[in-house]
């Protein structure tokens, strides 16, 4: 008799909890701190601060909401220019729209996947002969791969404007012995629940400027005004994390470095388990940074196996896997059609060949050894088959 058991989905990135979250969770209801706003969320912003080395950190609702709040502090809005990142999830870039500026996107380099210091400057260049320089540049650092910060902070320096760092999804890199997040005048991180660490839903803004930290609180929580009664004198929002929330985050910190390492070691395993495989090129870890993986990816070469992302993700599809094409630059987005975009070289763009190329295997920190062999098993047999098919 056949056997049709549907194996186990493996997930992209699934949550991985520590079995503390419980406790910090029935101490909020214990003590009826179920508001945003209580212990745990204090603790929180100072255990995430100091954990990466920053001066201070705000518990919000996303890091949607934290880049929100960091493009109001730096008063960007209507008629202003905000250059991003162009490989990157569209939440990097859609807050610069809440505000009414303008996202100019700036393309890949080869060594990072992140933003080129060349396309940057030629950015730069440009806007400085418009007479129309940037407020700010958001510079995303992708899969947990921090971007050249180094030649980036030298450029916006000189043209005196702040960065923001997206490190949504690197939480636990550093790059030259700094933590992920903290070179810019802000950074800020995600909990989401496919991140490296959850909260369910969450992020964290963080900064060395305690003075703008004290105001993001006070815009996240509607802005209201120190007066008996409800008085509000600017705009503001209502994106603050809730205690039960913050619960969860403090019980995950503590496994960060852990997750961090699992994570590696999945990607060594794929590196390990396809290394005679031709035609995989692996996402470059650059020197003196380290890299969470919080993502592996790779590029595939059909001119070598034959394949394309598309169909390996098919593939892995009907052997109920999850994996997932690279980011689609955002300059390709329908949402952002006519937005400017600055390539690494003239009629070359890095971004756009590694959305052609790129993939993303399952990577969960809970991710098994069986699991990787069942997903490099499928990967191998396609291989096969290709080959078989060519000497046919």
């Amino acid at each position: 008799m056949l056997d049709h058991t549907v194996p186990s989905r493996i997930y992209l990135s699934a949550p991985h909890m520590s079995g503390n979250e419980q406790v910090y969770i029935e101490e909020a209801f214990r003590t009826n701190w179920v508001a945003p706003l209580g212990p745990n969320l204090d603790a929180f912003e100072q255990e995430c601060a100091a954990h990466v080395g920053a001066r201070g950190a705000v518990a919000l609702s996303s890091g949607t909401a934290a880049l929100h709040i960091a493009l109001s502090l730096l008063e960007i809005g209507s008629g202003d220019r905000v250059f991003c990142s162009a490989l990157t999830f569209v939440a990097s870039a859609n807050p610069i729209v809440y505000t009414g500026a303008e996202p100019v996107f700036i393309d890949s380099e080869p060594q990072t996947w992140n933003m080129s210091p060349d396309a940057l400057q030629d950015a730069f260049s440009a806007a400085e002969a418009e007479g129309r320089l940037p407020k700010a540049v958001v510079v995303v650092h992708l899969y947990g791969q921090s971007a050249r910060m180094d030649e980036i902070m030298e450029i916006c320096n000189r043209y005196e404007v702040p960065v923001i760092e997206d490190a949504a999804e690197s939480l636990g890199s550093s790059y030259k012995g700094r933590a992920s997040g903290t070179m810019g005048a802000f950074g800020f991180y995600s909990f989401n629940g496919n991140k490296i660490i959850t909260t369910s839903g969450g992020g964290m803004l963080v900064s060395d400027n305690l003075r703008a930290l004290e105001k993001a609180r006070f815009l996240a929580q509607q802005s209201r005004d120190p007066a008996l009664h409800y008085q509000h004198s600017q705009l503001g929002y209502n994106y603050r994390m809730s205690n039960i929330l913050a619960g969860i985050g403090r019980a995950q910190l503590q496994v960060l470095e852990e997750r961090v390492i699992a994570r590696r070691q999945v990607y060594e395993r794929y590196r390990l388990l396809l290394e005679d495989i031709q035609g995989l090129h692996w996402m470059p870890e650059l020197k003196q940074t380290a890299t969470n993986r919080w993502l592996t990816a790779l590029t595939v070469d059909p001119s070598k196996t034959g394949l394309t992302p598309t169909s390996i993700i098919a593939a892995l599809t009907e052997a109920n896997v999850e994996s997932r094409p690279v980011w689609k630059p955002l300059h390709l987005q329908p949402l952002f059609r006519g937005c400017r975009f600055h390539a690494h070289r003239p009629n070359y763009s890095v971004s756009e060949e590694l959305f052609r190329t790129g993939l993303c295997l399952p990577s969960g920190s809970n991710l098994t050894l069986d699991d990787q062999i069942r997903v490099t098993d499928r990967i191998r047999s396609l291989v096969t088959q290709e080959f078989s098919i060519e000497l046919a």
